[in-house]
């Protein structure tokens, strides 16, 4: 599904520029402000051949929507949500071992844009989310993400069981997060075609998420917490995942 998306912030706008300049279709800036690097920024924008336009405070903070703007906002081509369909052709073109995330019914868009942007760094496959009781692309995760939203593939599916059958056609083995697992992750091999699925907020894990997988893995926890964000704990099983395929 393709869209204009409008991302503010000076972080924001130059992961965009890093990573996807072609996609950019125009750019507000800040006419009363032009510190250094937002000087920066809009020159990088102007070399890219993007439509700025000079406006002042109010009218940023309109378009802002009350998010900390910094005195850039830039609007974004993109296909940032993907279907089903998309999955299916994705791991049919599968040329090297598969890494996939999973989140399932993860709904804080603080943690879906952290997700995304640990499993930018990662070199992830692609994100797969549910379409219901899921968070999606919104501008809180386009901003907390910076940039990883415009590079990593989100497949959204409406039956995750099914969905990770296909991944299991596919010779992906599904490895779940859970803190009664037997075994942590640095006892497990993860050196293999790998989906890793991450539960939701306080719930973990729905049953049948669960019985999908082919085995369980926990994080030690030698303090007196029982857990971890989801985000915290997703980026510590991806790059152990990383770590184990000699990527690192």
């Amino acid at each position: 599904m393709s869209g204009k998306r409008r991302i503010v912030g000076l972080h924001a706008a130059q992961s965009a520029l890093e990573h996807t300049p072609d996609k950019l279709t125009a750019a507000w800036v800040d006419a009363g402000r032009m510190d250094v690097r937002l000087a920066r920024v809009k020159q990088e924008l102007e070399a890219a051949g993007v439509n700025i336009h000079i406006v002042n405070r109010k009218e940023l903070e309109r378009l802002s929507e009350g998010r900390n703007h910094q005195g850039v906002i830039v609007e974004l081509e993109m296909a940032h949500e993907l279907g089903e369909t998309d999955l299916r052709d994705a791991l049919d073109a599968l040329a090297a071992p598969a890494f996939f995330l999973v989140l399932d019914h993860v709904q804080d868009p603080h943690n879906l844009g952290a997700c995304l942007r640990s499993a930018d760094a990662a070199g992830v496959d692609g994100v797969i989310i549910t379409k219901d009781q899921s968070v999606g692309i919104t501008p809180t995760v386009a901003k907390v993400a910076s940039g990883a939203a415009e590079t990593v593939p989100l497949y959204k599916v409406t039956n995750l069981a099914r969905a990770l059958g296909w991944l299991k056609e596919a010779g992906i083995w599904i490895v779940g997060a859970a803190g009664e697992a037997e075994k942590t992750v640095y006892q497990t091999d993860l050196n293999l075609p790998l989906a890793l699925v991450m539960g939701a907020e306080e719930k973990g894990m729905r049953r049948l998420t669960r019985e999908n997988c082919d085995f369980l893995v926990k994080i030690p926890m030698l303090g007196q917490v029982e857990s971890l964000n989801v985000s915290v704990a997703t980026g510590i099983l991806l790059f152990e995942a990383v770590r184990q395929r000699g990527k690192a």
